[in-house]
């Protein structure tokens, strides 16, 4: 069926949408390269033994942590601190994680654990977090611990 309107009306609408599609690229482009800054935080001390209980139960479903651990549905976590951001070979991380610009930290770490889809958005861990700051610190410290 023919478009009603008139060519100039046409040719605006052709532009208005053109625009669009320019500046919502340009948006994604943009944002999927930002990188995240490290937090402004202070990371309480941790328990390494506590760490490790937690991490067994909230961590180890989905990551390894021991040297030479195998990648599960996420990647292994062993010498994670201090890693770039998507870096292990051969895990498919999300965009969003591979151009986060994180180098991992205790601060970076103890702020994502909070709510990671927050933190980093895109990225495909499907994880609540967890909201205990003591329960993160004790998890920072182990992983700390950890290469």
């Amino acid at each position: 069926e023919p478009d009603s309107r008139s060519p100039k009306a046409q040719v605006f609408l052709v532009e208005c949408h053109w625009h669009s599609v320019l500046y919502r690229s340009v948006l994604l482009v943009h944002c999927a390269k930002m990188p995240i800054a490290e937090p402004d935080v202070e990371v309480p001390e941790g328990d390494v033994k506590k760490g490790a209980k937690l991490f067994k139960a909230k961590c180890a479903q989905c990551h390894t942590i021991e040297k030479g651990g195998n990648a599960k549905q996420g990647p292994p976590l062993w010498g994670v601190m201090g890693r770039q951001s998507g870096a292990v070979d051969g895990f498919a991380y999300s965009e969003a994680n591979k151009n986060s610009g994180i180098t991992w930290s205790d601060k970076h770490m103890f702020v994502y654990l909070v709510d990671p889809k927050k933190y980093m958005p895109g990225t495909k861990m499907v994880f609540a977090g967890v909201k205990k700051e003591k329960e993160r610190a004790d998890l920072v410290a182990f992983m700390n611990a950890q290469g």
